[in-house]
């Protein structure tokens, strides 16, 4: 259940980079430096140069984003799509892999070329099976050619977009420097608190730079997603605790519950023992006579238990999604972990009983009732 949790988690996350940070800009909501509320905060070039020289020690890598819809054409068949203008590389913020042809780079970029990156759902749904690479597709009128066919992980709704220079974005629908937003990862080698101080920081440092008032919470955005890092790893080390100490308390009782058992069988057997040490058996050869029937009771019940267990998940796994538990199981490592655990477990449970049966003395072992 607690693996069902994690993948729910790693789900959740599949569609970007973990160390990505979003900044958006919006309307300002108090008045500051005798500007009114209201004002709109524009992004421009300088903008992204400004955060690439002044961050350039936290940023890994970092991206200009425009977006707009426009009705895409192939041949007869035509539909409604996002269009991104982007900065090359910005496939490995979206966690991209190239399916066919390749990604925008640094020519498409600097020549402002009229080319395309497009989902794969797209290419679905304009080209009837065929390959869209080389293809020509019509943008709002304006003619592009695909260069490239990609897939993403965050499922068919990131496979409905298509990627372009935003330079070419720039020239072709607006004649001018204006940027959305930016799209950014920070150094991996941030800790996740200096990670979220980073996005505070720069934060901090659009608003000054835009006129912004440092309480107005709305103006500039930054969605930074070591936040959200750092609130699923607490999250999930809760889990974890949870989930050892159930395992743990389960193992125990059942040390003490195997423990009882070998108790009494011990002293049913109080004659046989005696017999047995009558006839020569070694305290040694008794110690190892019950801590083997320990074991193997101990291993083939909690063997059968792990096998019961996972088919009881297989069975009901599709069942939990909608608990947020999507795809629950053990792994192999954690199957070779149980057993071994519960080998040990069975060697601590018969123990003492093994070494009090050691101990008994033939003469007051065949009186025994």
């Amino acid at each position: 259940m607690g693996n069902g949790l994690q993948n729910t988690f790693k789900k959740e996350f599949a569609g970007d980079a973990t160390n990505s940070v979003y900044i958006w800009a919006g309307r300002t909501t108090k008045p500051y430096k005798g500007l009114q509320s209201g004002r709109r905060i524009q992004f421009k070039n300088d903008d992204y140069e400004f955060l690439k020289k002044e961050f350039d020690n936290e940023i890994q890598f970092i991206s200009p984003r425009i977006q707009r819809s426009a009705n895409v054409t192939y041949k007869t068949k035509n539909d409604n799509y996002t269009i991104k203008g982007v900065y090359p590389g910005y496939d490995v913020l979206e966690s991209i892999s190239m399916a066919d042809g390749r990604y925008l780079n640094l020519l498409d970029l600097k020549s402002k070329l009229k080319v395309v990156v497009i989902g794969q759902m797209v290419e679905k749904d304009l080209f009837n099976g065929l390959s869209a690479y080389g293809k020509n597709i019509s943008l709002g009128g304006i003619i592009y050619k695909v260069i490239g066919v990609f897939t993403d992980p965050g499922g068919d709704s990131d496979e409905r977009f298509i990627y372009m220079p935003y330079t070419t974005m720039q020239q072709i629908y607006g004649g001018n420097d204006n940027i959305g937003d930016f799209g950014m990862t920070y150094n991996p080698k941030l800790s996740i608190d200096a990670a979220i101080a980073f996005g505070n920081k720069m934060k901090r440092a659009l608003q000054k730079r835009h006129d912004v008032s440092p309480n107005d919470q709305r103006a500039i955005r930054v969605n930074n997603y070591a936040e959200d890092n750092r609130q699923v790893s607490t999250m999930m080390l809760g889990l974890n605790i949870l989930i050892l100490v159930i395992g743990f308390g389960t193992l125990i009782a059942g040390i003490v519950g195997i423990s009882n058992i070998m108790v009494y069988v011990v002293k049913e057997r109080t004659k046989e023992l005696g017999i047995r040490k009558a006839l020569g058996a070694s305290p040694g050869s008794i110690i190892t006579m019950i801590m083997l029937e320990s074991v193997l009771i101990t291993a083939l019940a909690g063997y059968l238990g792990l096998v019961v267990g996972v088919g009881i998940l297989e069975y009901i796994g599709p069942s939990l999604e909608k608990y947020f538990i999507l795809n629950p199981g053990v792994s192999t490592s954690t199957v070779v972990a149980a057993t071994i655990t519960l080998i040990t477990a069975g060697i601590i449970a018969g123990y003492l009983p093994a070494k009090k049966a050691a101990q008994i003395k033939p003469i007051v072992a065949l009186r025994a009732d």
